[in-house]
């Protein structure tokens, strides 16, 4: 790999620990502020606003500039949210701001392999990038969790800086001032990412140009049989991943009696699984049989409930792990399946932004659900219970969605084996 590779894996890694750990330190400022349960259930739609609004215009951006100066700015913008939940603004508008920081930020992270690496290396390339987002996700979740804690908390809390006066005061703000430095090292990176020399592409004079193409793409693949049970699998996979990190510290709280810090360690459990799930779906599935899993999404739903009635943390660790695990079995081949049929019929790029912005909408989607359940008054175990009836409902009507396009079983058999010959004809 060439060496401008490992500090863009730097820059991602660092970025990535930064917004995880900033979720748990968001949390943690709602819930001492008194802020109530539906704002706190809130933070994950809101970070998700802009990734879905942004999406006709975020690819063509990051095509316009050198990728690694569209990923300073976006890790500029999330410092600008750091500072405004710092000086007084709403955390969720704060948060919104990271969001949009995040959103224009993950076209170019993933545009940038292409220009800097051969073809041969790019399965190799994103690998590490999805390896070391979930070793990210996990220590980002359990960094956020140890810096509001009480031990930590009182150690930054307790630091005085020589003639300078500060507005930090409270646990969640001195996490978030830690958070502010990370974020600064993931720009040093991006400062450091060497000019590909690949020409750019000039963004329309009117900005508007960009979006019947996108809504023609998106509405392509979801007309293609294959290409639209795999994408809502997808989509709703993702979904249900956003919106698991909140979930597990609610219903820590309200079923162990949990802190934040002590929750973040489950939500880590949580992506642990997933990441087991992942590699074991890599090893054992085929994409010729790649539909086989859809019912597994079913049972991610039953879980969620089922997550009701676990007052032990010994017997909740092992059942996370089962829930990640599912998931991330479920997602593997379902988004191979997906990325074969996008590049197939419009591209691999402009499938991957029709892909993050459904993914994108899915979590806004049930994230605004959830919040919504928590405002009218459902207690976190009725809410919970209440999303995992609509997951395991959703996944349900795919699946019979999926039957509906089949006219019989040898037939989709045929069908995938011929995209697998396919694939291994142009290997």
């Amino acid at each position: 790999m060439k060496r401008g590779f490992f500090t863009i894996m730097s820059a991602q890694f660092f970025s990535s620990l930064a917004d995880n750990a900033l979720f748990v330190g968001a949390v943690q400022l709602l819930r001492s502020s008194g802020a109530a349960e539906w704002q706190q259930a809130a933070l994950v739609p809101m970070f998700a606003l802009f990734y879905v609004i942004l999406a006709p215009f975020v690819g063509a951006y990051a095509d316009s500039q050198p990728k690694g100066k569209v990923m300073l700015y976006s890790n500029s913008i999330k410092i600008v949210g750091c500072l405004m939940m710092l000086f007084g603004s709403h955390p969720l508008m704060a948060y919104a701001i990271v969001g949009l920081g995040a959103a224009a930020y993950s076209p170019a992270k993933y545009g940038i392999l292409t220009e800097l690496l051969p073809a041969s290396q790019l399965v190799r390339a994103n690998g590490w990038i999805e390896g070391l987002t979930i070793t990210s996700i996990i220590l980002g979740v359990l960094l956020g969790g140890q810096l509001v804690g009480l031990h930590v908390s009182s150690m930054l809390l307790s630091i005085d800086l020589p003639l300078i006066t500060t507005s930090v005061d409270t646990a969640p703000e001195a996490a978030i001032s830690v958070l502010i430095f990370i974020y600064i090292l993931a720009a040093w990176f991006n400062t450091r990412i060497p000019h590909t020399g690949v020409e750019m592409r000039p963004m329309p004079t009117r900005l508007l140009e960009l979006l019947p193409d996108f809504w023609s793409c998106n509405s392509r693949l979801w007309r293609d049989k294959l290409g639209q049970i795999s994408l809502a699998t997808t989509t709703l996979f993702w979904g249900v991943s956003g919106n698991l990190r909140y979930i597990v510290l609610a219903w820590a709280a309200a079923a162990l009696g949990y802190s934040v810090t002590q929750a973040s360690s489950l939500v880590g459990v949580v992506a642990i699984g997933t990441a087991v799930g992942a590699v074991v779906a890599s090893i054992r599935m085929k994409l010729e049989h790649a539909t086989l899993v859809m019912p597994l999404g079913i049972a991610m739903g039953v879980l969620v409930i089922l997550l009701n009635f676990i007052t032990n943390v010994w017997v909740a660790a092992p059942f996370l792990v089962l829930l990640g695990g599912l998931g991330g079995f479920l997602v593997v081949p379902m988004n191979a399946l997906l990325q074969h049929r996008g590049h197939n019929l419009m591209g691999a790029g402009r499938s991957i932004a029709v892909q993050n912005f459904n993914e994108q909408a899915c979590i806004l989607g049930l994230g605004a659900f959830y919040s919504l359940s928590t405002g009218m008054g459902l207690s976190a175990f009725g809410a919970i219970t209440a999303f995992g009836v609509v997951v395991a409902g959703f996944m349900w009507v795919i699946k019979r969605w999926h039957a509906r396009n089949c006219i019989n079983d040898a037939e989709e058999v045929e069908h995938l084996l011929n995209i697998a010959r396919s694939d291994n004809l142009h290997g």
